[in-house]
């Protein structure tokens, strides 16, 4: 399964013609293109997937995909640990 998380941009640069950023998710830092979201700055969050920028969120669609994703983890150590 694939999915797109979202991060925060920290910092943005040209390279090679493309625009690039580095983006947080919590504690790591990754570059991301940010060729689908021209409108994408600095202290934006946006979903990212393989390393492509795909749109820009606001800070509370961020956290309630952030909520969305701590319950998943926490489901599946639940099944996991069996009855």
């Amino acid at each position: 399964m694939c999915l797109a998380v979202p991060g925060r941009i920290v910092e943005t640069e040209e390279r090679n013609g493309n625009r690039t950023a580095r983006v947080q998710f919590g504690g790591i830092v990754r570059e991301a293109y940010l060729d689908f979201v021209p409108e994408a700055a600095v202290g934006d969050y946006v979903i990212v997937h393989v390393g492509f920028a795909l749109n820009v969120v606001d800070q509370d669609e961020a956290q309630q995909i952030f909520e969305t994703l701590r319950e998943m983890e926490r489901l599946e150590e639940a099944a996991e640990a069996g009855p």
